[in-house]
């Protein structure tokens, strides 16, 4: 997607309630006038590539000008994406079964693929589990996705019908969480969503690493709470934070579970961090994708990878010291980077 392209599509998905929803939510939160605030949030964008939900997610109500261009903000997240991601390879990222079958060196589990496997290899395959996962060809943030019982249904011709008849894309195996981080959440794979970018050096870097938790009893870890770990050593750093980055909330225990986070330990962390720059290469025309990486109890596989990265919930309040974002971080490893500033 080009620039062009991509601000177009936030243009035309912009409103105006949406914007005033925001000033108010600035108001409320900083106390500043809701002039003063319109105007800030224009500034923002015209300076800093900022869409108006970044000047409440990242706070820069509360940031100087020096501060806030420290900050990989939407415009600015849609530049890195459109130079160093090739859009005739992202479609192997955007298609789960063509990303099981692409990285299945990497995800630690057996897939079926519901376009291209006969009925009869459906049907074994669920002669042979008690759980699986169901997942959408091109959905994200688990939307579609349903943990199936196969006591549950009544023969596999009933399990059969519900599977075509819902369109689902791929089967997988249940992924385990490793004991250590089911005891912080249970109900869902509490994934790392790392995020590599293959440097202007031709080799991979770990730019960020964040640990997810499910929350509400929910079988997926999206919108639950997250928190930045330790590039070595895989130890989480700061209070969590809820999914919903506009929320201006900070957690030092889980709130479903009220396990304590900060300092929480990732197991195979150093595992993790060598598999996922190995799959970053893999693919080396998207340089610059997010992983999500499940921790079971042998280690280490992949959920998915990312082509379109979020790029609020690794540069949150509360967990950048000093109010400085990631940019500088990236400079260093993509000098070659063209942003709006």
């Amino acid at each position: 997607m080009s620039r062009f392209k991509a601000k177009m599509t936030v243009l035309k998905n912009a409103s105006f309630g949406k914007f005033n929803s925001v000033v108010d939510i600035a108001h409320e939160r900083s106390g500043l006038s809701k002039m003063y605030i319109r105007k800030d949030i224009l500034h923002c964008m015209r300076h800093f590539g900022a869409g108006y939900y970044d000047y409440i997610i990242f706070q820069f109500y509360n940031l100087t000008d020096e501060q806030r261009d420290t900050y990989l903000t939407r415009f600015r997240s849609n530049d890195l994406i459109a130079q160093y991601n090739d859009f005739s390879y992202t479609h192997l990222f955007d298609n789960k079964e063509e990303f099981n079958e692409v990285f299945k060196d990497y995800i630690g589990r057996e897939s079926i693929n519901m376009k291209t496997s006969p009925k009869e290899e459906v049907l074994d395959y669920f002669h042979r589990r008690e759980k699986i996962f169901a997942k959408m060809s091109d959905l994200a943030c688990g939307k579609g996705a349903e943990l199936l019982q196969t006591k549950d249904f009544a023969s596999d011709e009933d399990f059969y019908k519900y599977v075509t008849e819902k369109g689902f894309g791929t089967l997988e195996d249940v992924v385990e969480n490793h004991p250590d981080l089911a005891k912080v959440y249970p109900y869902s794979a509490n994934c790392l969503r790392m995020i590599t970018i293959i440097g202007d050096d031709g080799e991979p870097h770990l730019l960020y690493a964040v640990q997810k938790f499910g929350n509400g009893g929910r079988i997926v870890d999206n919108y639950g709470v997250h928190g930045p770990v330790d590039l070595e050593t895989g130890v989480f750093l700061y209070p969590a934070h809820p999914g919903e980055t506009t929320e201006d909330k900070l957690y030092t225990r889980h709130p479903y579970t009220d396990y304590p986070l900060i300092g929480f330990k990732v197991p195979f962390f150093k595992e993790a961090k060598e598999m996922i720059l190995k799959a970053a290469m893999v693919l080396p025309q998207v340089r610059y994708v997010g992983w999500d990486v499940a921790i079971t109890p042998t280690g280490p596989v992949i959920i998915e990878g990312n082509n379109f990265c979020a790029h609020d919930f690794w540069q949150l309040p509360g967990q950048t010291p000093g109010g400085i974002g990631i940019m500088p971080t990236l400079k260093k490893i993509v000098p070659s980077f063209r942003y709006r500033r």
